[in-house]
């Protein structure tokens, strides 16, 4: 018995419970109010392209996904982390990252402008959330395997990963997925500029890459026709009423959404901008309905559980010398914090929109999956390390 007690108390402190415990905090929260974003216009067939489905039709769905979710995490119990570091899992997860990326563009379906879906019957895989998760895991691979072996990181060793990485980031702006690209591109670069690397490496870097990605974004938004779009996406963000009937309609929606929240909500399900103001409330816009019917409180919320997955990252990066473990609570946490300040500052004007959804709230088999495994990785290193502190 003294035996099972002390055992028990080990996996205890082994554990971040905390961590869990918010995750699926979250993914239920997302649940509810997938349900109550959905319920209206899925029975109207405003979701499905005018086809009615039952009103929890979504809510379902997103419900299996966090299931699904909720398996992957609780497997890091049983996977060593250290698996990663092995040369054929790294070839197997960039070449098949790398594959599914091109497999989109030749086979994938066109939504909302971008082709970067691959329709699998059952739910439509996004492949673009899946090239985060392989630069964390192999930049973090890259970088601990120079700096473990005690030599200096020069700007030739980089290269070679980061090009591939670029081939990566390429095909999804091959696929019209600016948003995505940049979501990675911030990813790379939180873990860049926090290891070990020395700071005239960082700089040289930047140099390099900052060039073509300025002339990128001047072409793409000044002069390539197709996407136009984006520059107006800017015009509605710096003067959102002044487009209020067609470019800047979904922006004052959601901010005329928010306003109306108050600071205890109109009650759940009572929202009004989920009946037609919207045209994806329960994805995209899924924080003007937290905000609308669950009011400052609410939010205020969901801010604290998303502030202390960021803060227990952190604490943990900087509570290792293993620059492996280290690079992968950066990498992770820097993944869920940018795009969660990127949906929140997008719905709420500071930014334009971007059609970033919200992690583990908005509706989307793809993101469930992909923040999953973020996830589990993140509570197979913290294991890790807490082993270490305990012994």
């Amino acid at each position: 018995m003294e035996l099972f007690l002390q055992t028990l108390n080990r996996k205890r402190k082994e554990n971040d419970f905390g961590l869990i415990i918010s995750f699926i905090t979250l993914g239920v929260l997302g649940v509810i109010m997938v349900y109550s974003a959905s319920m209206v216009p899925a029975s109207k067939g405003a979701l499905t392209g005018g086809n009615a489905v039952i009103s929890n039709y979504f809510m379902k769905r997103q419900f299996v996904f966090l299931i699904i979710g909720t398996a992957i995490i609780f497997t890091s119990f049983f996977i060593n982390i250290n698996v990663l570091k092995q040369v054929n899992v790294q070839k197997v997860i960039v070449l098949g990252t790398l594959t599914l990326l091109l497999l989109t563009i030749i086979i994938g379906n066109e939504v909302n402008g971008s082709k970067n879906w691959i329709n699998l019957g059952f739910f439509s895989l996004q492949s673009s959330e899946f090239l985060k998760l392989s630069s964390i895991f192999y930049l973090s691979y890259i970088i601990d395997q120079r700096l473990s072996s005690k030599q200096d990181y020069k700007l030739k060793h980089l290269m070679p990963p980061l090009g591939i990485l670029g081939v990566g980031l390429f095909l999804v702006l091959l696929q019209g997925d600016l948003g995505g690209t940049i979501l990675t591109v911030a990813i790379i670069a939180c873990i860049l500029l926090y290891s070990d690397i020395k700071g005239k490496v960082k700089l040289q870097i930047l140099g390099i890459t900052l060039i073509p990605t300025t002339i990128y974004l001047l072409y793409t938004l000044l002069f390539d026709a197709k996407n136009i779009y984006r520059l107006k996406r800017i015009n509605v963000m710096l003067d959102p009423f002044k487009y209020e009937k067609d470019d800047g309609y979904q922006l004052t929606s959601a901010l005329m959404s928010i306003g109306n929240g108050g600071l205890f909500g109109n009650g759940l399900g009572n929202g009004v901008s989920k009946l037609g103001y919207l045209p994806e409330p329960h994805t995209d816009f899924i924080f003007t309905v937290i905000s609308e019917e669950l009011g400052l409180i609410g939010v205020l919320i969901v801010l604290m559980i998303y502030g202390f997955i960021l803060m227990k990252g952190l604490i943990y990066a900087n509570k290792t010398n293993n620059h492996f473990y280290k690079l992968i609570c950066i990498g992770v946490v820097s993944y869920l914090f940018i795009q969660v300040f990127v949906n929140l500052a997008g719905v709420s004007g500071l930014i334009p929109l971007t059609g970033v959804t919200l992690p583990l709230l908005s509706y989307g088999g793809s993101s469930m999956l992909s923040v999953s495994i973020a996830f589990a990785a993140l509570l197979a290193v913290t294991r890790k390390i807490n082993k270490e502190s305990i012994h």
